[in-house]
């Protein structure tokens, strides 16, 4: 069985400031993880129907802009089509003040500038075996 990682690192909505993603990318591949990217704006249904089909464990958004303020709507959808053990991940330019609302919408950690692909890759890699354990007994 493979343990390693499966990421989905994506951007929603209309922010098109991809090189943050592009880095976290390549740093979880490099640290062994399996990688999906997308290009930016993907729509929801579009990233809820990737993670369905890729079976993936964590999906990571990356926001620069205000798309962070989209990704409720995002776990809603995911809930929806029976994946609230996928974990959802937030990184780059996020208020203080919309921290909480993500956490209470149930991101899993949210990562600020400055956060270091070994604290990502770890907090990833770390959350991946209570994942796969409930998808083994739902």
């Amino acid at each position: 069985m493979d343990i390693r990682p499966k990421v989905l690192i994506t951007k929603i909505g209309f922010d098109g400031h991809d090189r943050g993603s592009r880095i976290v990318a390549a740093g979880l591949r490099d640290a062994g993880m399996e990688v999906i990217y997308t290009p930016p704006w993907q729509e929801i249904a579009t990233v809820v129907k990737l993670a369905t089909e890729e079976d993936v464990d964590v999906i990571g958004i990356s926001s620069l802009a205000t798309d962070h303020l989209i990704v409720p709507k995002l776990i809603d959808a995911l809930r929806e089509a029976g994946l609230s053990d996928t974990a959802v991940v937030v990184g780059g330019i996020v208020p203080d003040e919309d921290e909480q609302m993500l956490l209470d919408a149930g991101v899993a950690r949210v990562f600020h500038p400055g956060a270091t692909m070994a604290e990502i890759a770890a907090f990833i890699a770390g959350i991946t075996p209570a994942i796969r354990a409930r998808r083994m007994t739902a």
